[in-house]
């Protein structure tokens, strides 16, 4: 049988055993790195070697590392389902393994409170500030502030249970993993602007039985967000992040303010605490000089008062 009709036969396969969102993601990225390289070949015919030179072309590629190794488990998942349907004998690519981590830094952008403070005020779209002074706040993915509604506010609670499609019809679609499921504990100022976008809506469209926190009768479109996004950190002369680096920053500052890393991992609704470690801990460790807590500023001026009381003393003995 040949690479691409086997190929399509395992989109059957996975199309009702991934998320819509998933799917399309593990379709895109086989279309674009996996097919064209092995297209017209037989599947039987694949050896380690075809495995080892597709490795290196995607290597090539700089591609990050986790982009990398996703590949590499879409690729062995389609493999796997060629070994059970008989068209090969084993599994070629989990015997060559998974794309080898390599040494390198990687620059993870995010705003502190007074950049944000600055890209907030510039924002003019006053759906648009709510948005992303929740997602700074409380550090939820973009698709799941996107998806929520006003029937998800218990109290002084915020249920998070949906994500959204990004792309396509935007249909709500359950959350990344079980842990993403949780509740988060809105503070006063956040209800009171809950409550001021509730009785904007009901102004602008009526009185409706539920409407999405974040766009009303609809929810905001991924890229109407990013174009004002743009406009605002134009005008305020800051660099542009993305989206999702509005959570990483949540979760820069957090950590840097003290706050336990599993309470942190708890928030962001990682699957396990190793994979909040993975991704923020690294700006713990290059964190800059400059950034001190209260105490560290007392005691630096200490020290400098102390140093120039003691040269004025030598200066005149």
């Amino acid at each position: 049988m040949k690479f691409e009709d086997a190929y399509e036969e395992y989109k059957i396969y996975a199309r009702n055993r991934h998320k819509k969102q998933g799917f399309y993601t593990l379709t895109k990225d086989f279309k674009n790195h996996i097919l064209p390289y092995f297209k017209g070949r037989i599947v039987s015919s694949l050896t380690t070697a075809d495995i080892i030179n597709w490795q290196t072309e995607i290597l090539n590629k700089h591609f990050s590392y986790n982009f990398d190794r996703n590949l590499y488990y879409t690729f062995s998942a389609f493999i796997e389902f060629c070994v059970n349907y008989s068209y090969l004998e084993f599994n070629i690519v989990l015997k060559v393994g998974n794309f080898k981590r390599t040494i390198s830094t990687r620059e993870y952008k995010y705003y502190n409170s007074r950049q944000f403070r600055i890209f907030y005020r510039y924002l003019d779209d006053y759906v648009l500030k709510q948005y992303f002074y929740f997602i700074f706040h409380f550090g939820t993915r973009p698709g799941e502030a996107m998806a929520l509604k006003f029937s998800d506010v218990y109290g002084g609670y915020l249920y998070i249970h949906n994500n959204i499609q990004r792309r396509g019809n935007r249909e709500l679609d359950t959350p990344k993993n079980q842990s993403s499921v949780r509740y988060i504990n809105l503070s006063f100022l956040m209800r009171w602007k809950l409550f001021c976008l509730k009785c904007y809506y009901e102004k602008k469209y009526g009185r409706v039985y539920d409407y999405f926190l974040f766009g009303g009768m609809k929810p905001l479109a991924p890229t109407t967000i990013d174009r004002k996004k743009k406009i605002a950190c134009e005008k305020a002369g800051l660099f542009e992040i993305t989206q999702h680096q509005f959570r990483h920053s949540y979760a820069t500052n957090k950590i840097h303010k003290g706050v336990p890393i599993d309470v942190v991992s708890k928030d962001l609704g990682h699957s396990t605490v190793s994979m909040t470690v993975d991704v923020y801990l690294h700006t713990e460790k290059r964190q800059p000089s400059c950034l001190f807590t209260g105490f560290d500023f007392f005691n630096t001026l200490t020290k400098g008062f102390k140093k120039i009381t003691k040269s004025i003393i030598t200066f005149f003995m």
